[in-house]
């Protein structure tokens, strides 16, 4: 069962405030991740705590603070467009299920994966350097 829109409304509109499109079904996804050039980040976005304090902030703090940055701002929200959901798991395999997460590809390959694990316990601070990093050396 979805979660209601009224809940995750200002949870979404956090990733859109800074350019990030709502992929909200499974041809939304397909079409955007099988672009075959450039650069998608793609934010697994959620309810949970990890997701509202240190996910999208570090997500939001990369982006805005990276001189290299992706072509494309992408966002799924677990728990809420389950079938957009799926079909973008799709293109993170061998990638367990996890949401909060976050990919980036590149050329229309999977090239870094953050999983939930990678997220809890640790700062926005911290979540913001690595995809930093990880901007410079794929964007």
């Amino acid at each position: 069962m979805a979660y209601p829109e009224m809940l995750v409304a200002p949870m979404r509109q956090q990733l859109e405030n800074v350019g990030f499109k709502s992929l909200m079904t499974p041809s939304e996804v397909e079409q955007a991740l099988s672009n075959k050039e450039g650069t998608q980040l793609l934010v697994f976005n959620s309810v949970c705590g990890c997701a509202a304090g240190t996910a999208r902030p570090g997500v939001i703090e990369a982006v805005e603070k990276s001189a290299q940055k992706p072509a494309q701002l992408l966002t799924v929200f677990a728990g809420q467009e389950t079938e957009a959901v799926a079909k973008a798991r799709e293109f993170t395999l061998p990638y367990p299920p996890s949401s909060p997460a976050i990919a980036l590809f590149k050329n229309g390959e999977l090239v870094h994966f953050v999983e939930r694990h990678m997220i809890e316990g640790r700062s926005a601070q911290m979540i913001s350097a690595h995809l930093q990093a990880a901007f410079d050396s794929y964007c």
